[in-house]
């Protein structure tokens, strides 16, 4: 669907070219003025222009070629510009050269016809050696959309990825390649889906590419009249159409998404299924976690081999209600523009879109996963983490990093295996650095499994006190039984206290509380506090209906013997 018409300009300097783009199904024209290298007399300065399909290539033999994306002419840093070798074109030196079929030359001189096309081996080297932004990033979408995805050439990816996650700058390349690769997945699934999904992570680009200039002009929308128009010029009339609505506004964003999804993960039901039933059992909410349901069944359908990487084994209802957001609203936006392809359509459109993004950040793990040969014993809190680990450690931190940029959900499970890698690799300091400032996220599947696996040295009484400290209360209520030790119980007595005394609220006693409780040490501070507390619970204030032990006599030999401890005496 895309008509272009291509001129290369006259240039009164020496050392520039001048050519131009009118790019007839956007509504615009670039004109770019290039600065040669060297220049020679006897050279050619006229630009020869190739159509290849999802590229118009512009080239001046021995000087550069530059690969223009005509899907996605907007931001320069998806057209590739080279030069020097990685400009050559075997055959298609010093000639004079037409292009009269797409992916055809024509040599005008030798009057030979070669087929032109961009080799996927070449293009992958150009990405590995590539120095700045613009051209990683070109080359990136250029393997990602213009490729057929296979195995292989996922993998390749996936591994560039993850060795230059720090040497990119102006862009995420695993947003990049999640907001891409799915974008290659679905657009094939109906007809105008290209314009409603996107294509990119980034909104703008504001890089240069060096001795490259452009500039853009608006021109008039051409006018095509025809009646019953199939494949190319149904594309093209659509496109037209397109940009008469402002197309960019027409691909859907997650700003709604992230501000819902704010509003209800501040509410605790999240953690608790059942409560959250029986606080706010609305229909909108079991919507939003019968869509989560629908698309983690929808992706068990895709791969029933047992899963690498150990993910998709718990419940994470966070991400579950990330995922029933997200199926509700891309839902309504395709509702809104595609209503000819009908609701069923759209409902499996939507299930496969979500199911595609987690397959992909599994695919990232698994690959990483067995780049660096990693196994099921992450879990085993008493060793240090090894090399790969913490490798692996580092790219799941980044891809949190780019799921929170822009809001999308992740695997369950993420969160549980990027914790135990961060206990096995991380110092004390720097783990509980992590939780603070979330990093890492504290999952009930990790914790419970690190308070009951690792044994009672001072060591590991420090890790797991400053974990069940930082413990959000609801879960930390839950967890907490699971770690018999004097520490805990110190924690959990002065825990029900302080909510007895909340409770009490600014009640002042005017008269002595009578003795309640007969106390077997005279230790009259305790005894005050204690008779108090038992004034409280008669009041009907129980903060701890359901942990029947945990009550005043609970405090009171807690504190007895925290105390006895403390000064270093036996009790009995």
């Amino acid at each position: 669907g895309g008509l272009c018409v291509c001129c290369s300009l006259a240039s009164d300097i020496p050392d520039e070219v001048t050519y131009s783009i009118y790019f007839l199904h956007k509504g615009y024209n670039k004109t770019f003025t290039v600065s040669l290298e060297r220049t020679e007399s006897h050279k050619l300065k006229e630009v020869a222009f190739m159509n290849l399909d999802y590229y118009v290539a512009a080239y001046l033999p021995g000087q550069f070629l530059h690969l223009l994306n005509i899907q996605h002419p907007d931001l320069l840093c998806y057209s590739l510009f080279l030069t020097g070798e990685d400009a050559r074109i075997d055959m298609l030196q010093n000639c004079y050269i037409r292009s009269p079929l797409t992916s055809t030359v024509l040599d005008c001189h030798a009057g030979s016809m070669y087929a032109v096309s961009i080799s996927d081996s070449a293009l992958l080297q150009f990405l590995q050696n590539s120095k700045q932004d613009s051209e990683r990033l070109a080359a990136l979408h250029c393997a990602l959309l213009y490729f057929q995805h296979t195995v292989d050439l996922e993998m390749q990816i996936i591994w560039w990825i993850s060795e230059n996650l720090s040497a990119c700058h102006s862009f995420d390349p695993i947003q990049e390649f999640i907001i891409a690769s799915l974008y290659c997945r679905m657009c094939p699934e109906a007809h105008n889906l290209d314009k409603l999904l996107p294509y990119t992570s980034l909104l703008d680009w504001i890089g240069v590419i060096p001795g490259v200039t452009c500039a853009t002009d608006i021109i008039s929308i051409p006018v095509l009249e025809f009646q019953n128009s199939k494949g190319f010029w149904e594309k093209l009339n659509s496109n037209l159409e397109s940009v008469k609505y402002a197309e960019p506004h027409l691909h859907y964003h997650n700003n709604v998404l992230r501000r819902e999804w704010r509003n209800l993960s501040e509410e605790d039901f999240c953690l608790f299924p059942n409560q959250r039933e029986e606080r706010r059992a609305t229909t909108y909410l079991r919507n939003i976690f019968e869509n989560a349901k629908k698309v983690l069944s929808h992706l068990d359908t895709w791969d029933s081999e047992e899963r690498l990487v150990p993910l998709f084994q718990e419940e994470d209802y966070q991400q579950q209600l990330l995922m029933g957001l997200m199926v509700a609203q891309l839902k309504d936006h395709l509702m809104r523009h595609l209503q000819y392809v009908g609701k069923k359509k759209i409902d499996e459109i939507v299930l496969d879109y979500v199911a595609n993004l987690l397959d992909l950040v599994h695919q990232i793990m698994k690959e990483v996963w067995r780049r660096y040969q990693l196994h099921s014993c992450i879990f085993c809190f008493d060793e240090r983490g090894s090399a790969g680990e913490f490798a692996v450690f580092h790219i799941m931190s980044r891809i949190l990093e780019a799921a929170n940029g822009m809001c999308l959900p992740l695997p369950p499970g993420f969160h549980t295996l990027h914790l135990g890698l961060g206990v096995r690799c991380l110092p004390l300091h720097t783990l509980l650095h992590y939780i603070d400032n979330g990093v890492l996220h504290l999952t009930e599947t990790c914790v419970r499994k690190l308070l009951k696996d690792l044994d009672d040295t001072e060591k590991n009484e420090k890790l797991k006190f400053s974990i069940v400290m930082r413990l959000p209360e609801a879960l930390g209520l839950k967890i907490r039984q699971f770690w018999n030790h004097p520490i805990n119980a110190n924690f959990i007595a002065r825990k029900y206290v302080k909510l007895l005394l909340e409770k009490l609220g600014d009640t002042q006693c005017s008269r002595p509380i009578p003795e309640r409780l007969p106390v077997p040490v005279e230790f009259l501070p305790l005894n005050y506090l204690t008779n108090m507390l038992a004034e409280v619970e008669n009041q009907g204030l129980h903060p701890y209906e359901k942990q029947d032990h945990v009550n005043v006599r609970f405090v009171e030999e807690t504190a007895l013997k925290h105390t006895m401890r403390l000064l270093g005496l036996k009790y009995s």
